[in-house]
């Protein structure tokens, strides 16, 4: 009373495209979407690139400053004049007059190497203290 495997040959090929393929379909879907997700969160992760941050010790950003428009380099010690309206949140993000503590520069491979071992600056990033805050 065994039933010959051949004869169930055609249903387990539909079975198996009817499965199958829809299966396919959706690993395809949320590998794309992964993918797009980790993309955005490196994206974001960079919201300064090629800018010099001026930040304040509890992490508030001050300003940004494109990389391309700086005629001198901060140097620590140096006392900058900052507009302030930070592009996170406001608070604490006030106009003034800031001390630079210390500058972090946050170098990356460029996309056309010219030369071996070449970096490129992407970021700096400057600690400041408040000169405001201290004199009150």
């Amino acid at each position: 009373m065994l039933i010959p495997i051949s004869q169930f040959s055609p249903y387990t090929s539909i079975f198996s495209f009817v499965v199958g393929l829809p299966t396919l379909f959706a690993a395809y879907y949320q590998s794309w979407k992964a993918r797009k997700e980790a993309r955005a969160a490196r994206e974001a992760a960079m919201y300064s690139a090629d800018c010099l941050e001026f930040v304040v010790d509890d992490g508030t950003c001050i300003n940004l400053v494109p990389l391309e428009s700086l005629s001198v380099f901060p140097k620590p010690g140096d006392v900058v004049l900052l507009p302030g309206g930070g592009f996170a949140d406001d608070e604490g993000a006030t106009p003034g007059a800031y001390r630079i503590d210390r500058i972090e520069h946050i170098y990356t491979r460029p996309e056309k190497l010219k030369r071996p071992q070449e970096a490129r600056l992407t970021k700096a990033v400057a600690m400041v203290t408040s000169l405001t805050a201290v004199s009150n």
